[in-house]
């Protein structure tokens, strides 16, 4: 789905207390940024902000990072977010957002940074063999991961091929599956975050594939 270019999305963000505009400059002093010792947490292709408005809540005991490639998404995120920091009488110092290529996430984390947990949530599955490389799971990315990540990735789908794809990649890059369901909403599960997307495909009938991995 094309977007469609909204010339005032940055401007938005800039005047954002949380927005970072020049990740690449907090490389290696994530820590720094927050000031608190708290876990980080980072989202990687947050979209419309439907996980991090309720993550950011949810969690109130970590720093949360959030991500996305387009301005005119993340300035939705970005409101989705001080609307729940809003209703549940939160400050937005543990939460931070910032505009990237996650094809480069390498520039803006290092093994410094030790991030704790990242989310992968319904990212783009690729399908056509040409473009597979470019999926957030593909090995090309989780090796860029496994520097700054000291935790786990948790990775949520609808698409089975990929989810089984991806389950080769992590065996090749050299991570663990620790939890593995291919139907997460009748799983058990107890601390999934429920989207408006993944209510989506559910709805539709689709089972909702989730793991956990870190570094073996």
């Amino acid at each position: 789905m094309r977007i469609r270019c909204k010339p005032w999305a940055r401007p938005e963000l800039e005047k954002s207390s949380f927005f970072i505009p020049e990740p690449k400059e907090k490389r290696g002093h994530w820590a720094e940024e927050f000031g608190n010792g708290k876990p980080i947490w980072l989202e990687l292709g947050c979209g419309k902000g439907g996980f991090a408005s309720q993550a950011v809540v949810q969690w109130q005991d970590v720093n949360f990072i959030a991500v996305d490639i387009k301005n005119e998404m993340l300035v939705l995120a970005k409101r989705k977010i001080e609307a729940a920091l809003q209703e549940n009488g939160l400050t937005d110092e543990q939460v931070r957002v910032m505009i990237f290529n996650i094809s480069h996430i390498e520039e803006a984390f290092s093994a410094e940074d030790q991030i704790d947990r990242i989310f992968i949530n319904f990212c783009n599955p690729w399908p056509k063999g040409k473009h597979k490389k470019r999926r957030l799971t593909h090995p090309r990315q989780l090796v860029q991961y496994k520097p700054f990540l000291k935790g786990e990735i948790w990775f949520k789908t609808d698409d089975d091929e990929l989810f089984e794809e991806t389950l080769e990649y992590l065996e090749e890059t050299g991570f663990a599956v620790t939890y593995l369901t291919r139907d997460l909403h009748n799983s058990g599960f107890a601390e999934n975050l429920v989207t408006e997307h993944e209510q989506m495909f559910s709805d539709e009938g689709k089972p909702i594939k989730f793991l956990i991995c870190s570094p073996k």
